[in-house]
């Protein structure tokens, strides 16, 4: 079993005796997103795998956040909101726009990358190094521009 789902358990177990309800849904959500996984592919995750849920977990609530506030819906944005910060806690520490430079820049140098075809490529290797810790339409953004 992956350190960090393990991490996740125990901290559902402690929101639980602390008779904390949305924070035991929200970890109950994330445990049974793994588990679908896990069931659906037949594997058992490791942490990278767990860390690209959690990614995918806090984008769609970013993105649901943004929708309720075009809408005019505060209330359910804060619900959004709440529940990005409790799945934050287990992404490891964002990284700053000047070490995702630095890492683009690296892939760049160690594919040779010169052109925007080559996008894919140097995709492939800094994702795995960002995952969780950066949005990758960020990391997108930083690739075209040092390549463009």
């Amino acid at each position: 079993m992956s350190e960090l789902k393990k991490f996740i358990s125990e901290t559902l177990k402690t929101a639980m005796r602390a008779k904390e309800k949305q924070r035991v849904t929200v970890i109950r959500t994330i445990l049974s997103e793994c588990k679908k996984i896990e069931v659906d592919e037949r594997i058992e995750l490791n942490d990278a795998r767990v860390l690209a849920v959690l990614d995918k977990m806090n984008k769609q609530r970013k993105d649901s956040n943004q929708q309720f506030i075009d809408g005019g819906r505060e209330d359910l944005a804060a619900i959004e909101q709440e529940e990005m910060v409790i799945i934050s806690e287990f992404l490891p520490t964002p990284l700053t726009d000047d070490e995702v430079g630095e890492i683009v820049k690296a892939a760049i140098a160690e594919t040779g990358a010169t052109s925007m075809q080559q996008m894919g490529a140097v995709m492939a290797i800094v994702k795995p190094q960002v995952q969780g810790r950066a949005d990758m339409a960020q990391i997108s953004k930083q690739v075209k521009a040092q390549l463009g």
